[in-house]
């Protein structure tokens, strides 16, 4: 017996020593798939397994008080997969976080898509708000993602990434939590967001974890624990309407940042550069944050400076309108940081124009142009103000002609753009001009760039009001605060938020511009206009696409009352929450003072 136990002990230590021996030491990896795919991969399967696990339970037979508890459980799971999401299965992501709007797809007359979203947001407000839920439409929402949880997992795509890539993930969910995860976005009820941005780093810390024997620099390593620990904790201790979103931004936000470039270093390896954000990108509100080129026309020359200043000779040439009297500048006034100051532009002959003159700075970031979002690109958008016939009304063929003519532009085009005179090399120069205005060097930017500490206490309580309890942050995302959504800064969203006519609120009357109705004739989307940024805004008056808001203490009253629905309208696809905002003077003033902290020093 005691030789058999003897042989029995010998045995399993043979087999562990073989088996050490068979496993492959994992390192890090940078022309091959990465050796960590499979933990990230199993790790992916736990937490989609979980949620729907707890998804499965979820019946309308339950007690509405299960319902709720399994509900969060669920949710929680799926925060736990979503950076991996994000990552690797984008479109699920957006499907299965997707607000309780419905979606409308254009393509054409004959392509015209409405698709009612299933997602967590919409079991959410059913199973939280003050009326019963609905029993068939709750059923419809479980009956999809009950299917597409296992859907997405066993067609998951992680089999080739490299370990670059798994970087990526942690740096975008890193800016996801920022941009948007702290903000509301996707906990419209709730406002589970501090919470749910708990999870996001758990799964942060998870994969980093996985990592820890491949970092050169084991001060490295502990000091990416140290930070989520810290991160983890500031969320936990806050509470969504007073937790300084400002600091979190700026000492863990940004030391996170620097951390994923130290790591790219440490591993030898360097972030994709054919993404929107800037591989090298240390803080939010730098300069570097966004990759320009990527924002760009595909296949568009180099941003220099010589094509800048080429561009802003164009911008400002009058001998491009069919009179002679008017050029970009004309509507777009640079002191007024690029807008006029009128309600509405003023075309050619003194003609009142359909809409107000949007701002240029910061432009670059959208990724549809015009209110109705009928311009695809800046040089797109371009041909749009060319052909008016309020506007410059001019064929793009005589442009170049004018351009051809004039000895100074011949030898610039022909420096810039080996002689060829034509119209989207023309259009590019004056994109690359309006590219160029990106400053991020307002009182705001400064501070969060550790370059000054000059803030008040009322600027940075508007800014956390501006990032939670106000909502604002949730259509105007940082840092360019437009509305191009995080963390991957492709797409421009449109709302509908009943704008008046007037600021007579006591009497409202709603609007008679159909916006995003055109050229579709698509009802869902009448009213809808395209995200305006914030940067600049003081300087920026009058707001909205119609100019009918004079002051920021307007704007802010509109919002605060629940916008057209808020006031008693029938604005039957608003997607500005109805409810008020219940802020007080003192804190829309707050708010107000921290977008006047937006102005950048050409403008102040």
């Amino acid at each position: 017996m005691k030789f058999l136990n003897l042989v029995l002990v010998l045995s399993s230590f043979l087999l562990l020593l073989f088996s050490c021996k068979n496993e492959p030491i994992k390192s890090i990896t940078t022309d091959k798939d990465s050796l960590f795919n499979e933990d990230i991969r199993q790790y992916y399967f736990k937490v989609l397994d979980s949620a729907a696990f707890y998804m499965a339970k979820i019946d309308t037979i339950s007690s509405l008080s299960d319902n709720k508890a399994n509900f969060l459980k669920s949710r929680e799971w799926y925060k736990r997969a979503e950076p991996i999401m994000i990552a690797y299965d984008y479109e699920n992501y957006l499907s299965m976080n997707a607000p309780n709007l419905l979606k409308v797809e254009m393509e054409d007359f004959t392509d015209i898509k409405k698709q009612k979203p299933k997602s967590y947001q919409v079991i959410e407000e059913l199973l939280f708000a003050e009326e019963k839920p609905l029993n068939n439409e709750l059923q419809s929402v479980l009956d999809y993602l009950k299917a597409r949880i296992p859907y997405m997992r066993k067609n998951h795509i992680i089999y080739k990434q490299r370990d670059r890539h798994h970087l990526k993930m942690l740096r975008d969910a890193i800016v996801n939590i920022a941009t948007k995860g702290i903000t509301g976005f996707d906990s419209p009820i709730l406002a589970n967001s501090l919470k749910e941005a708990v999870y996001n780093y758990e799964t942060i810390s998870t994969v980093i974890g996985m990592y820890k024997n491949t970092f050169k620099d084991n001060n490295l390593y502990e000091s990416w624990l140290k930070e989520i620990t810290s991160s983890i904790k500031m969320l936990k201790d806050g509470d969504f309407d007073t937790i300084d979103r400002y600091t979190f931004i700026k000492d863990h936000t940004n030391k996170q940042l620097q951390l994923v470039n130290s790591t790219a270093k440490d591993w030898g390896v360097q972030l994709n550069t054919s993404r929107a954000l800037d591989p090298a990108a240390t803080n939010v509100f730098s300069k570097t944050f966004f990759n320009k080129k990527m924002f760009a026309l595909q296949g568009s020359p180099p941003i220099s400076e010589e094509r800048i200043a080429l561009g802003k000779q164009l911008f400002n040439d009058p001998s491009f309108s069919s009179t002679g009297t008017m050029s970009c500048a004309t509507c777009h006034i640079k002191e007024k940081a690029f807008t006029d100051g009128k309600p509405k532009g003023i075309g050619k002959n003194g003609a009142e124009l359909q809409r107000n003159t949007p701002t240029l700075p910061y432009a670059v970031y959208q990724r549809t142009f015009f209110y109705d979002g009928r311009g695809d690109g800046l040089e797109g958008q371009i041909v749009g103000v060319v052909n008016n016939e309020n506007e410059f009304h001019l064929d793009l063929n005589t442009m170049d002609d004018k351009i051809k003519g004039n000895p100074k532009y011949i030898e610039q085009f022909n420096v810039l753009y080996g002689g060829k005179i034509n119209n989207l090399n023309v259009r590019n120069a004056i994109a690359t001009y309006i590219r160029s205005l990106t400053p991020f060097d307002s009182k705001f930017d400064r501070n969060m760039q550790n370059l000054e500490n000059t803030l008040t206490t009322e600027e940075i309580e508007g800014f956390n009001l501006f990032m939670g309890k106000a909502a604002c942050a949730t259509c105007h995302f940082p840092p360019a605060f437009y509305g191009t959504v995080p963390p991957k800064y492709d797409e421009t969203e449109f709302e509908n938020l009943g704008v008046t006519q007037n600021t007579d609120f006591a009497h409202p009357v709603l609007d008679n511009d159909p916006g995003l109705y055109y050229p579709y004739e698509v009802d869902e989307k009448r009213n809808f206009f395209k995200t305006s940024t914030v940067r600049n805004i003081d300087k920026t008056a009058p707001y909205m696409h119609n100019g009918a808001f004079e002051t920021l203490e307007d704007v802010l009253e509109f919002y605060n009352a629940g916008g057209g629905q808020g006031l008693g309208l029938d604005v039957p696809y608003q997607t500005l929450s109805p409810d008020s905002l219940l802020l007080s003077d003192n804190e829309t003033k707050a708010i107000i003072a921290f977008m006047k902290t937006l102005t950048d020093k050409d403008y102040e």
